[in-house]
Formats: structure tokens, C-alpha cells, sequence
């Protein structure tokens, strides 16, 4: 296929034959799967399924988060044409990759939403296929992690974020996106002595034994430094790789429902991503992009960029191991 191709090539979303390869219709028409991947409900054979959690209960501030899915597919449009920069492989041509599409809850019952979301990702696991969860606020990345820790056990976490999320809460029904992993740790499905928090920019008394890589450390000693610690902490252990979107300075991601000062750039993550080739991630998920408060759609893009370096970080272990 080549860019001429855009001639005939439309919806792809519905009307590509197969999962793996680049897609070459005009970004700005079709349907917006991400990636131009294939929209099916049917994993036989997929290696990596997309899927949206368009959920923002559990918000501090802006509100939002539920169009973050839709937003990041329609950014991804601009990528499809070629390998992912920087990789030594072609994730879209090498794996077979699916969007499944946007998890179905009833709004009205929140309280149902945890265990609806463990079931969607238990689901994607049993058919064989590691999950990239397109969010959402961050309280998503709990149930999540407890559909993978019923097959990995104990799994170690690297969360790119603003925020540690640890914050003290012992109701483990409460629904709240600053709590959750204090409730992961405490219910033991994260094991935080080989788990991260990369990019934290706000006070947090008790972090539970996770190790913080501070927005600062990463600027005063750079990425590859960050990497390499990284890298060290986490071992060959099973790993889930969270982004909150806010991980990002506001200048690079303001569509996020708390934004805050002194952030990673993009750049930094970019190369950070790249250079975790080889961790033993299983899943991962970008959440917490704000649409309606970032009209350029620079957050957005910034989300559909992250999502992408999760498919290749799944992709090279998956080729690798």
C-alpha cells in the first residue's frame, strides 16, 4: 500500500481485512477507530486489544474525561501511515491489533461501574490479548488492575503521573481517582516495593514504599537516568504502565482535569517510552485527557502518542520474549 491508496482506501475502521498493517485513507475522513485499527468484538487472533472507558465520576476538578476516547482515536488518524518513530520494528504490521471499542455501563449506576470494567478487561485477558485502555478518569486503572493481578498476581506499577494517587482511604467501594492506588497496595495487587511513580509534582506524606522519580529528578538528571532506574526497580517482574495524561506540563497537555505547574515535557516522555523497551509490561492505559478544555487538541495528540508507545513497549516483548 502506498499513500495513492487514500484514493480508494475509506473507513478502514470497518472495511480493513485484516488487523495488522498501516492504513493510508485521508486523516481527516472515516470512521476514527484508533489507529484506523478495526473495530471488532471478535479477539480470536488479536494480539492487543484498544478499548475505551469513557468514565469521569471521580474527578477533582474539570470534567471532561469521558470524551477522552473518542478524542484520542480521532488525534491517532494523523499516525497510521507509518512505523512509529524511533522503534526497531513495526508494531502495526508486526502485531495483530484491534480497537474493541468503548466499554457499555449504565451511567445511572455507579456503584455497578468497578466490577463492569474488571469483567470487559478479564474478558480481553481470557481470549489471550493484553489490553491499552483509552480513558477515562484515572480511578479506572484500579479495576484494571484487578482483572490483571487475578492472572499475573501481585503486579508491579509504573504510573506516570502529577499526582502519587495514594492519598489514605479504607472504603474500598469508594469510588475516587486520588485513592485508588493506596487501595491496590493495600488490597494487595500491586506490589510496591518494585513499583514507580514518574513525574510527581505534589505533596503526598505516605507513599506507601513506592519509589518517586519526581518531575525534578527527571529534569536535573534527565530521561535516560530516569530509565535506568526505572529499569532496575522493575526487573523482569509483570508490569502495568499508567500515564495520567497530567504526568505532562500543562504547556504540552492542558486539557487535563488537574493541571499543575513544572511537569515532564513531551520530549522527555517520548524518550523515556522509547527507552523502556524490554520491561515486562503486560497492559497499560493513558487517561485523564480533557477535550473541552483544550481546543488546539494538543492533549489529545499528546494521548494518542502515549497510547502508541504502550502498543510498542507490548509489541517488542511480545517480539522478544
Amino acid at each position: 500500500m502506498a499513500l495513492e491508496d487514500a484514493k480508494t482506501q475509506v473507513d478502514q475502521a470497518f472495511t480493513r481485512d485484516d488487523l495488522k498493517g498501516p492504513s493510508f485513507e485521508n486523516a481527516f475522513g472515516g470512521a476514527t477507530s484508533f489507529l484506523r485499527r478495526r473495530y471488532t468484538k471478535d479477539l480470536t487472533g488479536v494480539d492487543i486489544a484498544v478499548t475505551g472507558v469513557p468514565f469521569d465520576q471521580a474527578v477533582t476538578n474539570r470534567t471532561g474525561t469521558r470524551l477522552g476516547p473518542r478524542a484520542i482515536r480521532e488525534a491517532s488518524s494523523l499516525q497510521p501511515y507509518d512505523p512509529p518513530y524511533g522503534w526497531d520494528f513495526d508494531v502495526l504490521s508486526e502485531c495483530a491489533i484491534a480497537d474493541y471499542g468503548d466499554m457499555a455501563f449504565d451511567y445511572g449506576h455507579t456503584s455497578q461501574f468497578p466490577a463492569t470494567l474488571t469483567k470487559h478487561i478479564k474478558g480481553i485477558l481470557d481470549a489471550g490479548a493484553a489490553s491499552v485502555v483509552l480513558g477515562g478518569d484515572h480511578y479506572i486503572s484500579f479495576p484494571i488492575l484487578k482483572a490483571y493481578a487475578e492472572k499475573y498476581g501481585p503486579i508491579s506499577l509504573l504510573q506516570f503521573d502529577a499526582h502519587s494517587d495514594t492519598w489514605p482511604d479504607d472504603d474500598m467501594d469508594r469510588i475516587d481517582h486520588g485513592t485508588m492506588f493506596y487501595k491496590a497496595v493495600k488490597s494487595g495487587i500491586v506490589d510496591p516495593a518494585t513499583s514507580l511513580q514518574v513525574g510527581i509534582r505534589t505533596t503526598n506524606p505516605d507513599t506507601l514504599g513506592v519509589t518517586t522519580i519526581d518531575a525534578r529528578e527527571v529534569h536535573e538528571k534527565g530521561p535516560q537516568a530516569a530509565v535506568t532506574k526505572i529499569k532496575q526497580i522493575l526487573g523482569d517482574r509483570p508490569c502495568y504502565l499508567t500515564f495520567d495524561i497530567d504526568a505532562l506540563d500543562p504547556a504540552f497537555a492542558p486539557g487535563t482535569g488537574t493541571p499543575v505547574w513544572g511537569g515532564l515535557t513531551s520530549a522527555q516522555c517520548a524518550i523515556m517510552l522509547r527507552d523502556l523497551a524490554g520491561i515486562n509490561i503486560v497492559g497499560g492505559d493513558v487517561v485523564e485527557v480533557s477535550p473541552p478544555f483544550d481546543t488546539t487538541g494538543a492533549t489529545a495528540i499528546a494521548g494518542a502518542h502515549v497510547a502508541t508507545e504502550i502498543l510498542c513497549l507490548l509489541g517488542w516483548r511480545m517480539r522478544n520474549r
